[in-house]
């Protein structure tokens, strides 16, 4: 049946076996019936309970396909019965099934993609502990390992996902009263698989596994829909997070209230400003990241001009239900004058409710430290030390040239021209110092009347006040722009560095040891170490590492590789598989970003890894399948032809009814050696194929002779050929057992395919670097576009030879390869095919070679 659609999937899911899920899946195939629909049994497993098969009914149930295994028949899905039989549904039972070794796919979900494929409609069963994602947790609460597993996307890619449930003491009971198990079994399953604790585990395991999956759905629908309210079908806590120390408390809170409903999400979000430039020290943000992680929460940064605007329209975009907020920080009369975030949240929040959380900094001031400063300690030290020394020096240079000589403005504008210096040595606070200090100078030694603190003229009083708003102002404007500049440094650095990286990754000119390297050398660790795991549980395999030496130790001298005691270890994540350890230096918050992004790139350089050795892997398997394939249709015909010519003429030979005579015999006798020699090439070549193609051939290059190589080869064909073989011909550097066999398969192919009474002409000559041997046949010849594929396996002129498999030009290329020689295909002038085969000549004694011989 070909529809042009994909068949639709519906899943029946349940927690435990015996739930219902294959009875429910019947109801439904009575119900699709009774609506006209064609359905059919492709598969159930009623594992002898009486109320599943008699729920079968009149149901039309396909045969199942035979499969033997070690001695035992087993029957599995026949999909090829399906396909054939084309109804509009088909139920296949237990969808994680592994199927009988010899089938067409090892799973029964590749089973029913093929039907999906096809058009056909497929209802299915399946466990929750068979999900590939839940297999470690299911393990931890039953103490049991599930070896049938089904990938999750199999399952969450389905149309419909129906979830058959049943309490635990429901169960228990059908357990009991023996409608699950028979029994013998009864008593074992209660005390084990089948406790309340792990019945109860299973069932929220699939609850919550479903109501993921439901809430995808919910999200692609209000996608869809462009529907932007909050539809308050799962609770999503969003937490504000400011950077502040109140952080922590707001975290914690929102996690106990996370706790109070089973499967609420909770989500801290910070909000950078629209620079995307950090107000909060990295190292704050990361310990703030950590601590929502560890209390089961995700951290989200975004970037907005308003917060209060960009924290609401983050928790309408994740269909959150309610938003934690910490009471401001700010005095009550800042709050008065310039409101607060919480507020504005509040009123901007619509129908997300608002949970207000009361702290230790509530109302206290954000204070002069809370603002970060990315300067280091010796720059703030020189600026609180130029914010007394830069006015006083500048004051003393105005009093050196004269009060009478210099205008106040003048005064003022060089006194703010240090406190501009002030702001670009130490930042914002010393610069405030110094306007301050700026403004008692000016005061005391240029306003009339000098000497006192008493202004005489109030313009003056108005000058001195701008000078200190103007010089605040100006000090924040440099302060803000040095520290913009210096992070904005530091991000173009990182930019760099992480640009090159990619640059090298994409190019595949990288490897996971070049990453490590540039790790150690960039951030200069004394240890840095790219880890792998195969599960949870499995312990850590070093996949690269790199032991940077650096140029001097701590106290200036020798450098040193390799981890101390004092050093630092850092470990970063990549995934669930990999991570980083690096080993040196304390590792700064920044410099950790930059490091998880570097993991990033080391990821996809794993994978690409993985995915390269799969391909490698795949082409393997396909290049061997197909040879298998061809060998095998080759085989019914050229092995089995001089197997039954040998059978043919031993019964003949052997029979006591029939008297041959001398003539009768030798005929026999020369038919049975001539299948045997034919049945000895044919071997010969598929074992040196073989070996060839698994990299088995080892030669062994010395100098030879052509006299020692070409005469063993061409003696079962000399009558066929005309050789012009010089005696003087120099050596050779080969192997000359393996090029005999390369000479033997060109010469036996060429006299196959030469017209009755025509020769193979074989001639050799010389050129400066090799020996050059061309076997010349009048025979039909190679098309050109099939001289491409002619040394291929199983390669025959126009699939008509009946003498061979197609393998001897195949060896004899392999070979060739293999002993350093050439071999290719030339069009004979007046028709035929010349294979011409170059063998390097030795080389002279003078040339450095110690000997002929090379391993």
């Amino acid at each position: 049946m070909t529809t042009g659609r994909r068949g639709r999937l519906t899943v029946y899911l349940g927690a435990a076996p015996g739930v219902g899920k294959t009875y429910a899946m019947l109801d439904e195939a009575h119900r699709r019936r009774a609506r006209g629909t064609d359905v059919v049994i492709g598969l159930v497993e009623t594992h002898g309970r009486t109320a599943t098969v008699e729920r079968i009914g009149d149901l039309e149930m396909l045969p199942r396909r035979l499969v033997e295994h070690r001695g035992t028949m087993l029957t599995e899905l026949d999909v090829p019965a399906v396909l054939v039989r084309a109804p509009e549904v088909v139920l296949v039972d237990e969808l994680a099934h592994t199927n009988a070794p010899g089938s067409e796919h090892p799973k029964r979900w590749q089973d029913v993609h093929d039907l999906l494929d096809a058009g056909i409609d497929v209802v299915t069963t399946v466990n929750v502990q068979h999900l590939a994602s839940l297999t470690d947790d299911v393990e931890a609460i039953t103490g049991v390992r599930q070896r049938e597993t089904v990938p999750d996307k199999v399952v969450r890619e389905a149309d419909q996902i129906q979830l058959v449930d049943l309490s635990p003491e429901q169960l228990r009971r059908r357990l009991a009263h023996g409608n699950v198990y028979r029994a013998d079994q009864i008593d074992a399953s209660m005390s084990s698989f089948f406790r309340v604790g792990n019945l109860t585990a299973l069932r929220e395991l699939a609850l919550l596994w479903l109501a993921d999956r439901v809430d995808d759905a919910l999200t692609r629908y209000r996608a869809d829909h462009a529907i932007g309210g909050t539809w308050p079908a799962r609770e999503r806590i969003v937490v504000a997070v400011t950077g502040g120390p109140e952080t922590e408390t707001l975290l914690r809170r929102a996690a106990r209230i996370a706790q109070r409903a089973a499967g609420t999400e909770l989500l801290a979000v910070h909000v950078l400003p629209t620079d995307g430039l950090p107000s909060t020290p990295s190292a704050t943000i990361a310990a703030h990241r950590a601590l929502a992680e560890s209390l089961g929460g995700v951290f989200h940064t975004v970037v907005g001009e308003d917060v209060p605007s960009a924290v609401v329209d983050f928790a309408r975009g994740v269909n959150a239900t309610m938003i934690v907020v910490g009471v401001s920080r700010h005095s009550v009369w800042r709050q008065a004058l310039l409101g607060s975030s919480s507020a504005e949240i509040a009123r901007l929040s619509g129908t997300i409710d608002v949970h207000l959380v009361t702290h230790e900094r509530a109302h206290v001031g954000t204070g002069v430290g809370s603002r970060y400063s990315s300067l280091s300690p010796k720059r703030r030290a020189a600026g609180w030390g130029s914010s007394l020394v830069l006015p006083a020096a500048l004051t003393g240079v105005l009093l050196l040239v004269g009060r009478d000589d210099v205008a106040l403005a003048t005064d003022a504008m060089l006194l703010l021209a240090g406190v501009v210096g002030v702001a670009l040595i130490g930042g914002l606070w010393p610069a405030v110092a110094a306007a301050i200090v700026s403004n008692l100078c000016l005061n005391w030694f240029f306003t009339p009347p000098v000497g006192l603190w008493t202004i005489a003229e109030a313009e003056n009083v108005f000058a001195l006040a701008v000078f200190v708003v103007v010089a605040v102002a100006v000090a924040s404007v440099v302060d803000l722009a040095a520290r913009r500049t210096t992070q904005a440094y530091r991000a173009r650095a990182e930019a760099s560095t992480l640009a090159a990286l990619s640059r090298s990754v994409l190019s595949g000119d990288d490897t996971a040891q070049a990453i490590v390297q540039r790790l150690a050398q960039t951030f200069a660790m004394a240890d840095v170490r790219l880890e792998e795991r195969a599960g949870d549980r499995a312990p850590w395999i070093v996949v690269a590492h790199e032991s940077w030496v650096t140029e001097a130790g701590p106290a200036g001298g020798a450098g040193r590789a390799g981890v101390g005691e004092d050093d630092a270890v850092t470990e970063v994540a990549i995934d669930d598989r990999h991570r980083l350890v690096l080993a040196g230096r304390v590792l700064p918050a920044s410099d950790r970003q930059v490091v998880e992004a570097f993991g990033a790139q080391a990821g996809i350089v794993l994978e690409h890894r993985r995915l390269r050795e799969q391909a490698a892997q795949a082409e393997v398997l396909e290049r061997t399948e197909s040879t298998r394939t061809a060998l095998l249709a080759a085989v019914s015909h050229d092995l089995r032809t001089p197997l039954a010519v040998i059978r043919t003429a031993v019964d003949g030979l052997a029979s006591p009814d029939v008297e041959l005579d001398r003539e009768d015999r030798d005929i026999l006798t020369a038919a049975i050696a001539d299948s045997t020699y034919r049945l000895e090439r044919l071997i010969g070549n598929l074992l040196d194929l073989s070996r060839l193609q698994t990299g088995a051939v080892r030669p062994v290059l010395r100098a030879a002779s052509l006299e020692e190589v070409v005469p063993i080869a061409v003696e079962p064909w000399l009558s066929g050929l005309a050789l012009d073989v010089p005696e003087d011909l120099p050596l050779v550097h080969t192997d000359p057992g393996l090029f005999e066999r390369v000479v033997a398969n060109v010469v036996s192919n060429a006299v196959r395919h030469s017209p009755p009474g025509a020769k193979v002409l074989f001639t050799a000559s010389a050129t400066r670097a090799a020996v050059e041997l061309r076997i010349a046949d009048a025979g039909p010849g190679v098309p050109d576009d099939r001289k491409a594929t002619m040394f291929e396996p199983f390669q025959r002129l126009d699939d008509t030879s009946v003498n061979g498999l197609g393998l001897g030009l195949a060896v004899a290329s392999g070979l060739a390869d293999a002993v350093g020689a050439r071999i290719a295909a030339e069009d004979t002038p007046g028709g035929g095919l010349t294979m011409v085969l170059t063998v390097p000549r030795e080389p002279a004694p003078n040339s450095g070679r110690d000997d002929g011989m090379v391993p």
